[in-house]
């Protein structure tokens, strides 16, 4: 599978070690940033580059990392087609993904530990769309707002 990953210097060191776990996964890795750590960074730059690239090809899942998580689901959700959401647990991301077709999946690295982060992504990743009317009515009503 095609991820891109993306963080700020808060969630740097978290990227970095768990892109060498996905790709000794089998995934294709795509790190948009930031590329080394620079505690001046601005998550903006990073979230934006990576959430355009995930509404460009649907089959691209993201990963986005900063502190506190909402700065780049701030960023990422002002793009055209991203859904993106902050895990907070393995269930709370397994039902993100089943109902509301989450295609960015959020970490708040200063708040979650690294075997949590590893549960969510494997969830976020093996998690199939429900695809029921009630689901699909809704992203509807989420595409018709962004027009």
């Amino acid at each position: 599978m095609k991820i891109v990953i993306a963080a700020d210097h808060r969630g740097f060191y978290l990227k970095e070690d768990l892109k060498e776990w996905l790709q000794k996964l089998g995934h294709q890795v795509i790190d948009s940033g930031n590329h080394e750590y620079d505690q001046t960074d601005d998550y903006v730059d990073f979230a934006s580059k990576a959430a355009l690239q995930v509404a460009e090809d649907f089959d691209i899942m993201g990963i986005f990392f900063c502190g506190s998580g909402a700065g780049v689901s701030i960023t990422a959700n002002k793009i055209k087609g991203i859904r993106a959401c902050i895990g907070i647990t393995r269930e709370q991301v397994e039902s993100a993904k089943a109902d509301d077709d989450l295609n960015v999946l959020v970490i708040a690295a200063d708040y979650t530990g690294q075997d949590r982060v590893k549960e969510m992504i494997e969830v976020f990743l093996s998690t199939p769309f429900k695809g029921e009317e009630r689901h699909v009515r809704r992203l509807q009503k989420i595409k018709d707002l962004e027009k």
